[in-house]
């Protein structure tokens, strides 16, 4: 078993902004269900051989990074380091270009748009026992991809947040956020990251149709009002008590 230890303070560039001009608001009922998935992948978390992955994927305005960053404070709270790795640091184009090259064709939209390849080699070296990660960086604000690398001292929870996360293949458990993009229309007026108008509505009835197919995968499901079922084939993998 690999043998992580814990750092004494939480790291504030992990759970106060996912992507570097983004915005968090993060509630009590991210809280409620962050520390029940906590509860849930804890005892696995120990098990592991090596750093443990968990992917939180829903669609846009979900609250995916507010329950990635909940989950962070949780696992800091039962003395487990952890990190969060934000697929919208992978699109292959910043943010507001990615944007304009949408609204110019409206088929760039889907998984073409990220390099899940480049997420899924980072996670087989992480689970691998690297001591770091190389990993882009997006500035929203800026409209810039840079490269930052990361030490994973300390590190012994992954979790990998994002729209299509639950594709990828080197993680131990996939949680899915089941809200549409009509249940998330508030969390994206009041996030204002991009114009609320007919585009986006038609952009966000592509993405609901790639990833509602992705609810299937999940171990873990957050419910509309937040709460957390689990798959049979989690309970089967919990050891007898």
């Amino acid at each position: 078993m690999l043998s992580l230890p814990v750092p004494d303070q939480p790291r504030e560039s992990i759970e106060e902004q996912p992507v570097k001009g983004d915005k968090l608001f993060i509630e009590e009922h991210h809280r409620r269900a962050a520390g029940r998935i906590a509860a849930i992948l804890a005892p696995e978390i120990a098990r592991a051989a090596g750093r443990f992955v968990v992917t939180i994927a829903g669609e846009s305005g979900s609250g995916k990074s507010e329950t990635a960053a909940a989950l962070a404070e949780a696992l800091t709270g039962l003395g487990i380091g952890s990190l969060i790795l934000q697929q919208d640091d992978y699109f292959v184009y910043p943010p507001k270009t990615n944007e304009r090259m949408r609204r110019e064709n409206i088929d760039h939209v889907g998984l073409s748009e990220v390099h899940l390849d480049r997420l899924d080699a980072g996670l087989t070296a992480v689970r691998g026992g690297g001591e770091t990660i190389d990993k882009p960086l997006v500035d929203f604000d800026a409209d810039l991809a840079t490269d930052e690398t990361i030490d994973l001292t300390g590190v012994a929870a992954v979790i990998v947040e994002g729209t299509y996360t639950t594709l990828l293949a080197n993680v131990d458990r996939r949680v899915f956020i089941d809200r549409s993009n009509v249940d998330t229309r508030s969390a994206r007026l009041r996030r204002s990251r991009e114009a609320q108008d007919g585009f986006l509505e038609e952009v966000l009835e592509i993405e609901h149709g790639i990833i509602s197919s992705h609810k299937s995968r999940a171990d873990l499901v957050i419910t509309r009002d937040f709460k957390v079922t689990q798959s049979c084939q989690v309970r089967e993998d919990e050891p007898d008590r």
